[in-house]
């Protein structure tokens, strides 16, 4: 196939048809029912209705979905087309009433959507789960409109199985910069701290979030995906409602950004995607995983303000580092 030469600098994750045919193999294909064990970290190329009944039951502690949204879009030739409201929540609800068996009790789901059907995502969410929040982040792709203002965010529902449920607020809590520092009375910091870098405060995350970068073309982690979640962005929702060791369970896994963050956060997971094109990108994404669990924008433990490692440098000239899988050479740059 030939493509468009890219820029210098585009970073953009592409497979050739060498790599996919050595990574299809590893795809899973259930056609009976399977224990936990069979599942887990691995990615299943299968219709999301066919692969369903064969999962276990109660082995998933945090649920994250990311179906397509109520629009005319094309998934590497595959098309969703946009539908009246009430078609669009009975296809939510013909996957989501039967994904229920597979949490365990007190799970947490997130749900990403954008506000022409967020709506009905709350509305048949509500039906099975306890409504907890809705998070809205700020996307800055997207072209302007002439007759409308732009749409630059989009929506995350937070819901439940319980009222009791996990919740790591220290896990996310947000480092921002401190423009005018209180003190005591003797002079030291009161509630910030500071650095080499400058004065900074650690403070508790928000349902708006202004601090996500969403993946173009210079940023390690990008594909040609249409929909592609930022890292960052889904690593706040693992590190809020999951611990280490637990299941993370994505079936719209698209080019595998769910099963790499929780790879790179030490959490089991199980992705499920009907392409496989966007299953063996979801496969080399882990590999990559593998040598290098850096997520952009987020630190030692911090998220910082932007997705971007140049807040978190200490001085000197950005850090570099070659990683080399299916003899090819990547390089990942700091910025």
């Amino acid at each position: 196939m030939n493509r468009k030469p890219r820029a210098p600098r585009n970073r953009t994750i592409t497979l050739d048809r060498a790599e996919r045919t050595a990574l299809t193999p590893r795809l899973l294909r259930l056609e009976g029912p399977v224990p936990p064990e069979h599942v887990l970290s691995r990615t299943i190329c299968q219709d999301l209705f066919e692969a369903i009944p064969q999962l276990p039951d109660r082995f998933v502690d945090l649920l994250i979905l990311d179906p397509p949204y109520n629009l005319d879009k094309s998934f590497n030739g595959q098309s969703f087309e946009q539908c009246p409201p009430e078609n669009y929540a009975a296809w939510i609800e013909s996957w989501l009433a039967p994904l229920r068996r597979l949490l365990k009790p007190k799970a947490s789901i997130y749900f990403c959507c954008d506000w022409r059907c967020s709506a009905v995502v709350q509305q048949v969410g509500a039906r099975y789960f306890v409504t907890q929040n809705r998070i809205t982040w700020e996307r800055e792709k997207g072209r302007g409109a002439q007759k409308n203002w732009k749409n630059c965010s989009e929506d995350i529902w937070f819901f439940t199985t319980d009222r009791d449920y996990k919740f790591n607020v220290d896990a996310v809590k947000l480092k921002r910069r401190v423009v005018a520092p209180y003190t005591n009375d003797d002079g030291a910091p009161k509630d910030w701290m500071r650095t080499e870098q400058g004065s900074f405060r650690l403070t508790h995350p928000s349902n708006l979030w202004t601090d996500i970068s969403v993946p173009f073309w210079s940023m390690p982690e990008n594909t040609d995906h249409p929909t592609q979640k930022p890292e960052k962005l889904i690593a706040k929702l693992i590190l809020a409602s999951s611990d280490a060791g637990d299941v993370i369970l994505d079936p719209f896994l698209g080019s595998g950004t769910t099963s790499v963050v929780a790879k790179k956060l030490g959490r089991r997971f199980v992705g499920i995607e009907i392409d496989e094109f966007y299953c063996c990108l979801a496969e080399f994404r882990l590999d990559l995983a593998d040598r290098d669990c850096s997520i952009q924008g987020f630190h030692e433990g911090v998220f910082w303000e932007r997705n971007t490692l140049s807040e978190q440098r200490k001085g000197g000239p950005p850090h570099k580092r070659r990683q080399s899988i299916n003899q090819r050479t990547l390089l990942f740059d700091a910025e």
